[in-house]
């Protein structure tokens, strides 16, 4: 199970911080990562890590704004999204894939969580 929290309401170029707390197995072996769906829209990447860590993909709009990580030993994974914007506002889903190397691709993903609803004000 995939536990994802920490979105909210934010003013333009504010930051937020997402976190998703894995439980009912060990993720250390699966590559994770975030996906997003704003309304009228359809689920698109955001951002990926492979299962050491030693691999992040990011889409091109958040790239050099969004940072994320994870803690094998805490079973978690993060997202740090600074600069935010207008954009960038959408549910947020924490995903995670029976294989340890990252992705960008929806249809890889085995594993969704129930997702976080980020809202950016202009």
């Amino acid at each position: 199970q995939l536990q994802a929290s920490g979105g909210g309401l934010v003013q333009a170029g504010g930051s937020l911080r997402l976190s998703c707390a894995a439980s009912g197995r060990t993720y250390s072996s699966y590559a994770m990562g975030w996906f997003r769906q704003a309304p009228g829209k359809e689920r698109e990447f955001v951002a990926s890590v492979s299962a050491n860590a030693g691999t992040m993909y990011y889409t091109d709009s958040v790239k050099g704004r969004f940072t994320i990580s994870r803690d094998n030993a805490k079973n978690t994974l993060s997202l740090q999204m600074n600069s935010l914007k207008p954009e960038d506002t959408a549910v947020y889903f924490c995903v995670a894939r029976r294989g340890t190397i990252a992705t960008m691709t929806l249809e890889r993903y085995d594993y969704w969580g129930q997702g976080t609803l980020v809202t950016v004000s202009s």
